[in-house]
């Protein structure tokens, strides 16, 4: 696959374009709003400059930013391109009539892929003509940085088009993982809202103070998250591996949350969050600390990668 169409130029659009043209492929880039694209445009050439400084890529920025262009409209964006990233907003009468217009424009083979965060494949493509190529490719912000990606395929999402979905992905640095079956939320926001609802109910009922639950991820567990997962971390956590582990502590655990019940997030609580979260970082401190975020991440990437040579 060559020629890559990115439709939506906020965020997670000029990250895609990144990725794509980072390995080498020809990007077009298009969005609703005509303004869009030209300040994306720019703040690539910033994004790929400090991909450079970190090490993160070897050819000169310039020469990345090259293989991305504008194009004027939808069709011309899809017209002759092989895989294409939507990245609209998560609405779904939008999404449904966005991806007939594409699956009426874009070449039999090409691959309509869809950066949703929560709607599943089989509710923007039922009716869609050529819904067998439609397929969600569920980033984490901001995939430039973060390698996940989760494939979730409808049912009716050819076998093919997983497959290629998933060769690309790999060819492209990203790390693909599949959704063998169509759940709300995909596998990583379930995941994450497993431990979010938990780090909020702690805080709720006084346990912890928000920066104290905030260290036990970032001094703890995340410590060894960045590089193992739950089920790697208990294999290694008890002598004879993950069978043992569950039976030294598979009990005990479920003892601690066998009578727990999340409630939403009330009013009350997310002002005291809140309120305890700006005495740690005022808010206007909140697009240094991201840019802060992007920097650590560069430099945690460019770590695991000289680790794992060594390794």
């Amino acid at each position: 696959m060559e020629k890559i169409g990115i439709v939506g130029a906020g965020l997670i659009g000029r990250a895609w374009a990144m990725v794509f043209a980072r390995a080498g492929h020809s990007v077009k880039l298009w969005d609703g709003d005509p303004a869009a694209v030209p300040k994306a445009l720019g703040l690539i050439g910033e994004a790929l400059a400090q991909l450079k400084a970190f090490g993160l890529i070897t050819e000169a920025p310039a020469t990345v930013r090259s293989r991305i262009s504008a194009a004027a409209t939808l069709q011309d964006c899809v017209k002759d391109a092989d895989y294409v990233q939507e990245n609209i907003a998560e609405k779904v009468d939008v999404k449904r009539k966005l991806y007939a217009e594409m699956d009426a424009s874009a070449p039999p083979n090409c691959i309509l892929a869809s950066s949703t965060s929560s709607i599943p494949t089989s509710i923007f493509s039922e009716s869609v003509p050529g819904r067998a190529r439609c397929v969600v490719a569920h980033p984490v912000n901001p995939p430039h940085l973060v390698p996940l990606v989760e494939i979730s395929p409808a049912p009716w999402t050819s076998p093919d088009v997983v497959n290629r979905t998933r060769a690309l992905q790999e060819k492209v640095g990203q790390v693909p993982i599949l959704v063998k079956k169509e759940v709300q939320g995909f596998i990583l926001n379930r995941l994450q809202a497993a431990l979010t609802f938990e780090a909020w109910r702690l805080v709720d009922e006084g346990f912890v103070s928000v920066e104290d639950a905030d260290r036990c991820l970032k001094d703890g567990l995340g410590l060894r998250w960045s590089f193992m997962g739950p089920f790697e971390t208990a294999d290694l956590n008890a002598p004879g591996g993950i069978a043992d582990y569950a039976a030294r502590y598979g009990g005990v655990m479920h003892e601690m949350i066998k009578d727990v019940r999340y409630k939403p997030m009330s009013p009350d609580l997310i002002e005291r969050v809140n309120a305890e979260q700006r005495r740690v970082m005022p808010q206007e401190r909140h697009a240094e600390r991201e840019a802060w975020r992007d920097r650590r991440l560069m430099a945690l990437i460019a770590h695991k990668r000289a680790a794992s040579a060594k390794d």
